[in-house]
């Protein structure tokens, strides 16, 4: 039986984007804070504690190798996880790591 994901190239690209993108301790921080839920650039700071050009350098990483996807309103851009997929890789290490 083959693997579903091994047979299709762009389903493994995907995959090694969303995994090199996470591999960072802050971008984890910031997944963990996110989860399932969709927080504005100044939420995720004041949850994260570190300053908003440090967190929207990280941001735009995680959007750009399509981790995040963002909302705009007025002003304020919201950040959520973009795709399914990374959403339950995210809730399972959420679970293993990021848990008290």
């Amino acid at each position: 039986m083959t693997n579903k994901l091994i047979d299709k190239d762009e389903h493994i690209f995907q995959a090694s984007l969303a995994m090199k993108a996470i591999a960072h301790p802050l971008r984890l921080k910031i997944l963990c804070v996110l989860a399932g839920d969709e927080l504005s650039v100044q939420e995720i700071v004041d949850s994260v504690g570190t300053s908003q050009s440090n967190i929207s350098q990280h941001l735009a990483i995680l959007r750009d190798k399509g981790v995040l996807s963002t909302r705009k309103d007025a002003n304020r851009v919201y950040y959520r996880v973009g795709d399914s997929r990374t959403l339950k890789l995210v809730g399972m290490m959420r679970d293993v790591f990021c848990s008290v």
